[in-house]
């Protein structure tokens, strides 16, 4: 496993707990931020776009024909094919919240309908269901099994609010665990049938669940009746003869006690199972590799990734599965940050860089990713740490319709991931913030020599003071290599200018003035 940072570099106050990953012939969409979506991209679908370690948000496109998708956070999705063994997708999305903290209890359905080179365009249909209909729910999961060659979906878990008629004022919003019913949805025919089990005895939410085959596996998960994490791992199995479908639900061995776990698929039979809490205030560093093989799960641990400081002090995390065997995880960012909402992202990478370009993702998985929201209920609730959303800045159209890789930054010579010089200690796997200043990325400054090069502030050995100094003043600086050249490109030094000292006004000359004769005696003298 390998651990990277990323920078967000736009609309990063965006990625916050509650949100949900969807990939689409490799490239990787946001869905579910916690506001309604700014009138610039009404969809609240983006893009992911990650380059050198740098990661943008674009806002996606929706056909003509599609209908309104609010952003739901902390809803249960998962892939729907024709047959196992179908190229073409589209992803169920079912329940959630909404901006409003509203829950919904709506289906939708959305594919992918056009890919270009500039943007890819969606269209998003809502299913009407019929039957034991589930009511509205969050922090749930579903999934698809195929058995005789017919398929059907299978719901289960999740949270809702308390009825009506048994709320208070003062509980208004207090939320209790759903029946634990299973579900089977036949979305060809829009029916639903539910299904009451033994072995099923208390509610769970924030559970994992992976489907193969006839067989879901349903892992963890946290009861808000008695406050524990099921130790329990159920194996439902789903037959589909031309009758009435048969469920069987069997308590094996070998779980683990974990809520808000993520889970991404690395083989045809080969998954990881990343994070999660022990309890409200204690988080799960430990990976587990589970393996689904004729009708059988094994769960071993397997070597976790080298940890940051950061990812281990902090008491919530939150992520998602992005496919292929990778993972996004965010951290709550320190109150030193600038902008009070910015997290800290990582990509988990489960499997080598080989593997990762060779095979394709692989869709029999649907787990629930994510926690809570940290305002809508206790602090350490793990519904409320997995997840991602935030306000969005500024979206202009005419600029998505408009983008060009050619038009982004060369990052090789002026990234922040470089090495600037021969004793550089930047490494993008282990780096953390050092100055306050700093955000996602390591503070940098221009070095004056020739066409100018950037170093690490780090690097340079600059204090947090010189550091402000020299970005807030218009000066030229050189680096450790280059100081030599500073000494003919010193400023001058101040030259003292001599005061002039001011001039005195001129005395008026003083005239007499003489009557006529005395003028008259006067000339007369004069000429004598």
């Amino acid at each position: 496993m390998s651990l990277q940072m990323v920078s967000t570099v736009s609309n990063s106050s965006l990625l916050q707990p509650g949100f949900s990953l969807l990939n689409f012939d490799g490239h990787v969409f946001f869905f579910g931020q916690k506001g309604w979506p700014k009138r610039s991209c009404p969809t609240g679908v983006f893009l992911l776009d990650i380059k050198q370690n740098e990661l943008k948000m674009k806002p996606a496109f929706f056909s003509k024909d599609s209908c309104y998708l609010p952003p739901l956070r902390y809803p249960a999705l998962c892939m729907l094919r024709e047959d196992a063994r179908a190229d073409e997708y589209q992803y169920i999305i079912h329940g959630g919240k909404t901006p409003n903290n509203d829950l919904s209890d709506k289906v939708y359905f959305m594919s992918l309908v056009n890919k270009t080179s500039k943007k890819m365009t969606f269209q998003c249909i809502e299913k009407d269901l019929g039957g034991d209909v589930p009511e509205a729910r969050y922090g749930h999961t579903i999934n698809v099994v195929h058995s005789r060659g017919k398929s059907m979906s299978v719901l289960f878990g999740g949270r809702s609010y308390t009825p009506l008629a048994q709320r208070t004022t003062e509980k208004w919003n207090s939320v209790v665990d759903c029946l634990p019913s299973v579900f089977l949805i036949d979305f060809e025919f829009g029916c639903c049938t539910s299904y009451v089990l033994p072995e099923l005895q208390d509610g769970l939410s924030f559970h994992v669940s992976i489907a193969r085959d006839d067989t879901i596996y349903i892992l963890g998960g946290h009861s808000l009746q008695n406050n524990t994490r099921s130790p329990n791992l159920y194996k439902l199995k789903i037959d589909l003869p031309l009758g009435s479908p048969a469920v069987t639900c069997t308590i094996l061995p070998g779980g683990i006690s974990v809520s808000s776990a993520i889970v991404t698929q690395i083989s045809d039979t080969e998954f990881v199972l990343v994070g999660g809490y022990h309890s409200d205030n204690q988080k799960r560093l430990a990976c587990n590799t589970v393996v689904l093989e004729d009708s059988k799960i094994e769960i071993v641990e397997s070597v976790s990734p080298e940890w940051t400081p950061d990812i281990k002090h902090c008491r919530t995390w939150f992520g998602c599965d992005m496919g292929k065997g990778s993972v996004l995880l965010g951290i709550p960012g320190a109150n030193k940050q600038i902008i009070p909402d910015a997290n800290y992202f990582y990509i988990l990478r489960c499997k080598g860089a080989e593997e990762d370009k060779e095979e394709e993702l692989i869709t029999q998985i649907c787990s629930q990713t994510s926690s809570e929201d940290p305002g809508d209920s206790t602090p350490f609730e793990d519904s409320e740490e997995f997840c991602f959303s935030a306000e969005a800045n500024t979206f202009d159209a005419d600029d998505a319709d408009t983008y060009n890789e050619d038009d982004e930054e060369d990052e090789s010579e002026t990234g922040y991931w470089i090495t600037c010089c021969a004793s550089c200690s930047i490494d993008i796997n282990t780096w953390v913030p050092f100055y306050s200043t700093e955000l996602n990325k390591p503070a940098m400054i221009l070095c004056s020599s020739g066409a100018g090069h950037w170093v690490h502030a780090q690097c340079m050995d600059l204090s947090e003071t010189m550091l402000l100094r020299l970005s807030e003043a218009n000066v030229k600086y050189f680096c450790n290599k280059h100081i030599d050249l500073n000494k003919g490109l010193q400023t001058p030094q101040k030259v003292m200018c001599l005061k002039k000292p001011p001039m005195k006004p001129s005395r008026k000359k003083k005239t007499m003035k003489l009557s006529t004769s005395a003028k008259k005696s006067f000339l007369r003298r004069l000429f004598e």
